[in-house]
């Protein structure tokens, strides 16, 4: 059974590599959907409020015969609990859904545009960190000049950003800063939500190594140092996404897919219009 490699975190902590995303899994699939994740390997689960499935992965973690302890857990704040208060309530919510005493690694989900109240609601943050109830902590879909103002606000610097990030849409700028400022680079949609497999390229990259497209691409995230959280309820692919260990692209191959990058590769929501 393959088993991902580790992250360090600014924090000292360590997340894997490769996880498991749950975004629009049912709470009815989600514990079929992750315990078969946890059993073909995968040991970081990334789930959210919003997601409507807290309990189904919680229900997950406590059928397996996997200790706790070995498994990375992260869930995130919905826009409408942010502020310090309401933000502490929802981790309460979202832990009691979870029946966990603490989660590996706590978000805020988005920076939400035209509103300043992720800078309180990342003070909460801290205090859950401080506490030990969210062992690391992070952000979602936050841009520089958020990241830049919690940082320097709090001395804080988030552990992790999860953002949009896939060969068409490569967000350079903002890995640049998270690596220049010890920020986990975590993509979200690493695949595009399933729309850039049909390239070409990455069949052709894929023949070379006896792999598939998202294989291929899953690769090129772990080449740059990104963690990767793929979604998929169909086991077959679950294993397959996990399969992405056992070879290496080449220079020639990582020039071809730098050359994909787009502006408007875009799939997902904007944070700088999204609220």
């Amino acid at each position: 059974m393959p088993t991902s490699p580790m992250i360090r975190l600014n924090d000292g902590n360590a997340m894997p590599q490769v996880g498991f995303g749950v975004w629009r899994v049912s709470n009815e699939e989600a514990k079929s959907a992750v315990a078969g994740a946890i059993e073909a390997g995968y040991r970081l689960i990334d789930t959210a409020s919003i997601y409507g499935n807290e309990e189904g992965v919680g229900e997950a973690i406590r059928s397996t015969p996997v200790a706790r302890e070995e498994l990375f857990i992260t869930t995130k704040v919905w826009n409408d609990r942010q502020g310090y208060d309401s933000t502490l309530r929802a981790f309460d919510e979202s832990l009691a859904r979870l029946k966990l005493e603490h989660v590996d690694l706590y978000l805020i989900h988005w920076p939400m545009v035209g509103s300043e109240v992720y800078r309180d609601t990342w003070r909460a943050l801290i205090k859950l960190q401080q506490d030990g109830r969210a062992k690391s902590i992070g952000v979602s879909n936050f841009m520089v000049p958020h990241l830049q103002r919690v940082i320097d606000e709090t001395g804080v610097t988030p552990a992790v950003n999860q953002i949009e990030l896939h060969p068409r849409f490569q967000q350079k700028e903002l890995s640049a800063f998270h690596k220049a400022n010890g920020i986990v680079t975590e993509c979200w949609g690493p695949l595009g939500q399933g729309k850039i497999l049909s390239d070409e390229a990455f069949a052709a990259i894929g023949r070379k190594y006896g792999k598939t497209p998202a294989q291929v691409i899953l690769r090129w995230h772990l080449d740059h140092g990104f963690v990767v959280i793929p979604k998929s309820v169909t086991p077959s692919r679950i294993r397959e996404n996990m399969d992405v260990f056992d070879f290496k692209l080449d220079a020639d191959d990582m020039q071809v897919i730098e050359r994909l990058d787009s502006a408007s590769g875009r799939v997902g929501p904007d944070p700088a219009v999204f609220a």
